[in-house]
């Protein structure tokens, strides 16, 4: 009994320490996102140029991201995780050094490359932790992600305001974020491989479980995207709304999803993955009806909100069904992991194209219909065995939820 106790607490304590990290991940995305024009300036690119720079962090995660699970293997989940998010939070300071483009496009790179290493590495001990606790975590796990990119984003905009140099920002930035993320991995769980256990192939194409679920993961990563790039752009040029008015509506979105996502997990709880995201899907097909036949930006608004209700918690049960769909849960949750950074790479650009060739109402026609997706194939997410910690001697622990 006094057994089940510890390791309760060990989990349980495990659980707020991958938190932490989750939100420093997110805290290096709002820091960087927010310096962009200074980094823009400092290389002198023109914005053509930049566009092609910044698709260079999601071709460096795709190509890292299989092989997070053979770092994990090697050094054991704890150590992996500290380095990878030390690395993580000091890449941040490459891109503000960059002179010119092909510099940038090299620091951006690397900096894709060690943000989906240790994305995939604390997803899988998020998945761990959630599997040991017998209940949803992983909602609310990537809602601390949205809040430390708030937090982030928020810093940033306070030292563009006082006009910065973002080099100076960012370093002092990655040594307190660095700090903060390796302390907290001195308490997740130090998983280590079985002697008899093989290691996992160097680089590995993604199951086809996890293409399954990433499928998922694709059409709501496209629906975020979209919403976040081309929110206020769809306000100010489909319904005339103020500058104002239109930067309110992507603040308001990113807040609605930071919230239902730490609101998540008890609702997953209650009704299970697959309903909830049925029932979310149908949030985010209402929310793309309200923004396509929207005739006043109040509308548009209501529109956007529901969609971020829908696609809030999507993405994190992915994570936690891959994690449960098979021998290799590392390799799982990269396959998926990289699925959704694509479609996050693609989702922005997609859009901008066809709304260049008809309208951005028929690009957000386009959300609609993949958020339908949610809805179809939701049964993808059927949750398989957990390896709980509440065996029958622990029945009479108490529930460490808080």
């Amino acid at each position: 009994m006094g057994n089940v106790v510890d390791e309760l607490r060990e989990v349980k304590r495990s659980r707020y320490a991958v938190a932490a990290v989750f939100a420093v991940h997110g805290a290096v995305t709002g820091s960087f996102a927010t310096r962009v024009p200074w980094i823009q300036d400092h290389a002198d690119v023109s914005a053509g140029q930049l566009g092609i720079a910044l698709a260079f962090p999601a071709l460096g995660a795709s190509v890292a991201m299989p092989l997070a699970g053979s770092v994990s293997h090697r050094f054991g989940a704890r150590n992996a995780l500290r380095g990878l998010i030390a690395l993580w939070t000091l890449s941040l300071v490459l891109p503000s050094l960059a002179p010119n483009l092909l510099t940038l496009c090299l620091a951006l790179f690397t900096y894709g490359a060690t943000a989906g290493m240790a994305d995939v590495a604390m997803n899988a001990l998020g998945v761990e932790v959630e599997n040991r606790l017998g209940r949803s975590i992983m909602s609310g796990l990537h809602g601390m992600w949205s809040a430390g990119a708030l937090i982030g984003s928020a810093a940033g905009t306070l030292a563009a305001h006082l006009g910065s140099d973002a080099r100076l920002h960012h370093v002092l930035a990655a040594v307190v974020l660095t700090v903060i993320g390796v302390l907290s991995c001195q308490w997740v769980l130090d998983l280590q491989p079985a002697e008899d256990e093989e290691p996992p192939p160097r680089f590995a194409l993604p199951p086809r479980s996890a293409l399954l679920i990433g499928a998922i993961g694709f059409c709501a990563v496209f629906a975020e995207g979209a919403s976040l790039d081309w929110s206020a752009v769809y306000l100010r040029e489909q319904l005339e709304a103020s500058a104002g008015l239109a930067a309110a509506c992507t603040t308001g979105f990113t807040l609605t999803m930071a919230i239902a996502r730490i609101a998540g997990d008890r609702i997953v709880d209650r009704f299970g993955a697959v309903r909830t995201v049925r029932v979310s899907g149908v949030l985010a097909v209402l929310g793309g009806l309200l923004i396509v036949v929207a005739d006043r930006p109040a509308v548009a608004m209501s529109g956007f909100a529901l969609m971020g209700l829908g696609i809030a918690v999507v993405v994190p049960l992915c994570f936690a069904a891959a994690g449960r769909s098979g021998s290799n849960p590392s390799l799982a949750i990269a396959g998926v992991a990289t699925i959704t950074y694509t479609s996050g790479l693609i989702a922005p650009s997609a859009i901008g194209m066809l709304a260049q060739a008809t309208s951005l109402m028929v690009s957000f026609c386009l959300v609609t219909l993949l958020s339908c997706g949610l809805v179809a194939f939701a049964r993808v997410l059927r949750p398989g065995d957990r390896a709980k910690i509440s065996r029958p001697e622990a029945a009479a622990v108490p529930d460490p939820r808080p």
